[in-house]
């Protein structure tokens, strides 16, 4: 049977033919494979440090350069598509994906093999929107996008536990393979899409500007920050390149807000920031998702080089956390709906620190049904109580033509939160596991704080009339 470019479903034709199912299998599959790609790294760092020589605070680029790629550069990808068109954009990220999974694989120089993470996590910047954007785009409003979102949705729920499985048993054999597999997987893809993805013509109502100024001085600020957490964890916190750092990413960061606030066109609107839901979820999602996979970094070293776990048994043992999520995001909407993000976000806020603060603080010695499972229960728990429902309330408090802008910078704040928090936990690591554990359940109480806001009377009943 010939697939033909898949055509948008209406209310007169509701059936979908094969071309319009391989278009989302693709597009879901891509929201999969860029899932995955953190937790694929988190299992094969102790890997990958033996065979390269690589201390914790170096090993920690490994997810911090994926989230930077991804979290600066996602603004940027929007407007890039915006411009050029999303099947170009497309296409071309999941070419560029697959070369950098593959010079990865090959790379025995740690610097090449970060910037491949970091090139990665562009191309994530690229396709995430991008695949919204083309279900948007195909799929006629009504119950076939809210079936196309909904597959959309599970298979990136289900990424980051599918990364846990595949890194688990291909670092068996070896980091490389990890770091490889989503080579022929996204070249797969490339090949479908170019068959289904249909052509578009950009908008001739969208921005015409790419403030390429503002993308690299933010994403310049976020790389900055995480060398100068590097550097001081090496050579000292009062060390001049460290000194260095700080003062140059902060400089970088207020050029850029002075940049976002005199451009016409600017990426990042900061006058979206005044709307209280949007910024309480940013912040709260920043801060849950970062502190989660700081957690999780300190939990593979510890269960892989102290408690002599293999990376399949890491694997395992994280799937209580990342599974739940995984197994209820086709009934997270009806949740959301039944008891309104407000307070699944501040359930979910208080699980996760509830979680941290039961985790053990040392030792080689440890129960995993005792001292780690509680942990990775409650984190499950926190995800699918607030995953959604932090989405929800950060695009629901705004008008629907800024929705998508919303969105936008509701991702940055998680993927930067990501970024800097793995940072700050590989390099307060070798401090001890201690104060890394304060730090991450710190952050996780500062998440719960402001959920909490949330449950004023009066800032809850402005969330529910958006």
């Amino acid at each position: 049977m010939t697939l033909s470019t898949p055509t948008r479903p209406d209310r007169a034709d509701a059936r979908w033919t094969i071309a319009l199912w391989g278009l989302l299998f693709v597009l879901a599959g891509n929201m999969l494979i860029d899932a995955l790609e953190v937790s694929v790294a988190l299992v094969a760092l102790p890997s990958v440090g033996d065979d390269l020589g690589l201390a914790t605070v170096e090993l920690q680029w490994l997810v911090s350069g994926f989230a930077c790629g991804f979290g600066g550069l996602l603004l940027f990808g929007g407007r890039l598509v915006a411009i050029r068109g999303r099947r170009p954009v497309y296409l071309a990220a999941l070419l560029v994906f697959a070369a950098a999974s593959l010079a990865g694989a090959l790379s025995d120089n740690a610097a090449l093999l970060v910037a491949t993470r970091f090139v990665k996590g562009f191309c994530a910047a690229l396709t995430a929107p991008t695949g919204l954007a083309i279900i948007a785009a195909t799929f006629a409003e009504g119950p076939a996008r809210r079936r196309a979102l909904s597959v959309y949705s599970l298979f990136g729920a289900c990424g980051f536990s599918a990364g846990l499985l595949l890194s688990g048993a291909l670092t068996e054999l070896s980091w490389r393979w990890t770091f490889a597999f989503p080579a022929p997987v996204a070249l797969a893809l490339f090949a479908a899409a170019l068959r289904l993805i249909p052509r578009d013509v950009p908008d001739d109502r969208a921005p015409r500007r790419y403030d390429a100024a503002g993308a690299a001085t933010l994403t310049g600020a976020t790389l900055l920050l995480l060398a100068a957490l590097t550097t001081g964890a090496q050579r000292g916190w009062g060390a001049p390149l460290t000194v260095g750092a700080f003062v140059l990413a902060a400089l970088l960061a207020a050029v850029f807000v002075r940049i976002e606030l005199t451009s016409p066109e600017p990426l990042l609107r900061l006058d979206l920031l005044r709307h209280g839901p949007l910024l309480r979820s940013a912040l709260g999602a920043g801060a849950l998702n970062g502190s989660y996979l700081g957690l999780l970094l300190v939990a593979t070293l510890q269960l892989q080089q102290r408690a002599g776990y293999s990376p399949w048994l890491t694997g395992l043992a994280f799937l209580p956390a990342a599974a739940p999520l995984a197994l209820t995001a086709l009934y997270s909407g009806r949740l959301v709906a039944r008891f309104g993000p407000p307070r699944l976000i501040a359930a979910g806020a208080a699980a996760a620190p509830l979680g941290y603060a039961l985790y053990p603080l040392g030792g080689s010695e440890l129960s995993y049904t005792r001292q780690v499972l509680p942990t990775m229960l409650l984190l499950g728990a926190a995800f699918v109580l607030a995953f959604t429902a932090f989405h929800v309330q950060a695009t629901s408090c705004v008008a629907s033509a800024d929705q998508a802008a919303a969105g936008g910078l509701y991702q940055t704040f998680v993927q930067l939160g990501a970024a800097v928090m793995t940072a700050l936990c590989g390099a307060l690591y070798p401090s001890g596991q201690r104060p890394v554990l304060y730090l991450i359940t710190a952050v996780g109480l500062l998440g719960l704080v402001v959920a909490l806001r949330g449950l004023v009377p009066g800032r809850a009943a402005h969330t529910a009339a958006r």
